[in-house]
């Protein structure tokens, strides 16, 4: 299996971040995580990404906040999916990273999730190493599906309490 990369612009940013790396690991997905600043470390943050491919990633999840360049920065340098988690940060509730990861210039793409939303994220880089891991496939339907279940359970609950 594919590992998955997780990069933050700072730790700072690791209380949203643990998240995703937490949703890996249910789904028993390898993955690295570091820190790389697209603006205190463009150099590292480069490297690393130019090389994942070979380094037998299948996928990069980056966070950031405020300007928000870490995705962006780390797409250009590689031809994996990139998936952007922008950070709320104190000045403008994380509205200024969400447009600094979507607003990418064409050719160089960058998926996108809500602001701190780490969680899909980690769901979305499932579904991608997914597209060539029968057993991850698999993990993932039984995920979905018990996740029907429980709100099939919470309707039932309602429905009983209110429709009686």
């Amino acid at each position: 299996m594919k590992k998955a990369a997780v990069i933050m612009g700072s730790d700072s940013d690791l209380p949203v971040v643990e998240k995703a790396i937490a949703k890996l690991k249910e789904f028993g997905v390898p993955c690295e995580v570091h820190v790389f600043s697209a603006h205190r470390t463009p150099a590292e943050a480069a490297e690393f990404s130019s090389r994942a491919r070979e380094n037998d990633f299948g996928v990069i999840i980056a966070a950031a906040g405020k300007a928000a360049h870490l995705a962006g920065a780390l797409a250009a340098n590689t031809t994996l999916p990139v998936i952007g988690i922008p950070i709320k940060s104190s000045t403008l509730d994380g509205l200024d990273a969400l447009l600094s990861t979507v607003q990418m210039p064409s050719g160089i793409p960058v998926a996108t999730v809500a602001i701190d939303g780490a969680e899909n994220a980690a769901l979305l880089a499932v579904q991608i190493l997914a597209v060539s891991d029968a057993d991850l496939a698999n993990k993932l339907a039984g995920s979905r599906r018990a996740a029907a279940e429980k709100v099939l359970a919470k309707n039932k609950a309602v429905e009983e309490t209110f429709n009686a």
